[in-house]
């Protein structure tokens, strides 16, 4: 029998690859998180303390659904040998003094940094800033029983952290500057977006809390942008939890960060302080608009269009709050912590990017211009394109660095014969889905 005749008649299984988190983490987080909001709406828990309270509401249930039921501190990912008895604490000693100068010397990096940027002592980073500043001390205490334990358990406790005290103390020969350098990039994604995102929690927290429940029904649009904010503040309640809890044993940790310079600058110019399509910015397409309530503006008098328009808003942020939950305790820009194959990723390789840039396009409609003015019209029609273009980019440079996994690889390719949106720019472009064989 030849391989083509043994090939046609082997079973094939065109099976998803697992993903890294499964879905009950992230409806762990979510359930906590609402039944918080409840009790802060009841009671008027709207100010920061209670967003803190939030996170926290989400994580908890997040951690012991992980660690209690997908065992997920006993995978290999983790790099931690549970079988073998630890080693002798002596044995381990001098590589977590090390690990320790490494991992204290990019916190006072980043405090030096934080320092530098003017924007960062000023609203809204205030809180951000005291927050952090709070946190140094627990953690440093925290950070010297936490390495002392694992480095016991780890299989190979030589890791950024090390070859970055290393290079502290001296002691260069030894150093991988591979590893450095993509430790030292782990802790700048930690740095910028852990700060960002505490700065930005409080306040989607407080527009969820704060409306009562007869002004949030006062009409469509204030039930629409009621909705939104909940989305919106999923998205970040469950974002800062990601970027907070990169742990080995929660397998959370960073297996690698985004190592081209493309996809930095490609994610970088869409936060603060280097975003462009802020107000006064080269890519700022809201002027002639009536910003996110267009939609209400050009179709005020079809009350069933507004009600469906509202309606597929509402949507669109519910598929971008869930690209985050399916994250559970794992979202980070720029950044490799397990490839996630299940929720919104079964549906398109980049849900968020997707849902976010529809929801831009339908809210603004960029095409028409309240000004009557043709030329804001067209303007900001292009200037949304181009913000489009930018989450292309985005995407683009994010596969580009996920490509080194072979899971990855694996789903991509799965995507490409299964994902709905992938099929149907297929049909639309008259290609041929790739073909498959089983492995022999």
């Amino acid at each position: 029998m030849d391989a083509d005749t043994r090939n046609s008649t082997l079973p094939f299984s065109d099976d998803r690859p697992v993903s890294a988190v499964g879905p009950m983490v992230g409806l762990c987080g979510l359930a906590g998180l609402i039944g918080w909001v409840v009790i802060a709406r009841a009671f008027e828990y709207s100010g920061p303390n209670a967003s803190l309270c939030a996170m926290l509401a989400c994580a908890a249930p997040m951690i012991l659904w992980s660690v209690l039921v997908d065992k997920v501190h006993l995978r290999a990912s983790t790099g931690i040998n549970w079988s073998a008895p630890p080693r002798p604490w002596r044995e381990t000693f001098h590589i977590s003094v090390a690990k320790l100068t490494g991992l204290w010397a990019v916190w006072a990096a980043i405090a030096f940094l934080y320092c530098l940027g003017r924007w960062y002592w000023e609203d809204p980073y205030l809180f951000a800033m005291r927050l952090l500043g709070m946190a140094v001390g627990p953690l440093v205490l925290f950070s010297v029983p936490y390495v002392l334990w694992i480095d016991r358990r780890l299989a190979d406790p030589r890791d950024g952290s090390w070859h970055f005290g290393q290079f502290v103390i001296g002691r260069t020969s030894l150093v991988d500057r591979d590893i450095v350098q993509d430790y030292l990039r782990s802790w700048a994604v930690k740095g910028f977006f852990l700060a960002f995102m505490i700065t930005i929690v409080p306040g989607n927290w407080f527009n969820v809390v704060t409306p009562r429940a007869e002004e949030i029904g006062t009409n469509i649009l204030t039930l629409t942008r009621w909705l939104v904010s909940c989305m919106f503040m999923v998205d970040t309640v469950f974002a800062t939890v990601g970027y907070a809890l990169t742990l080995k044993p929660l397998d959370s940790h960073i297996r690698s960060a985004n190592p081209y310079a493309a996809g930095w600058m490609a994610a970088l110019i869409c936060y603060p302080p280097f975003i462009m399509m802020g107000e006064g910015r080269p890519l700022n397409y809201h002027p002639g608009t009536m910003g996110d309530d267009g939609w209400v503006y050009w179709l005020d008098g079809y009350p069933l269009l507004i009600a469906l328009w509202a309606l597929l808003l509402v949507m669109l942020t519910a598929v971008y709050a869930w690209a985050t939950v399916a994250f559970g305790i794992r979202f980070s820009n720029l950044t490799h912590r397990g490839i996630l194959t299940n929720g919104p990723y079964r549906l398109t390789k980049h849900p968020a990017y997707v849902s976010k840039n529809l929801f831009w396009w339908l809210a603004t409609l960029p095409f028409f211009a309240t000004t009557g003015n043709l030329n804001d019209a067209i303007r900001n029609t292009m200037l949304l394109a181009m913000v489009s273009g930018v989450y292309y980019w985005r995407a683009r440079t994010e596969e580009r660095h996920l490509m080194a996994d072979p899971v990855y690889r694996d789903y991509a390719a799965w995507m490409e014969r299964n994902g709905p949106l992938t099929r149907l720019l297929r049909r639309m472009s008259g290609r041929r889905v790739p073909a498959t064989v089983p492995a022999e």
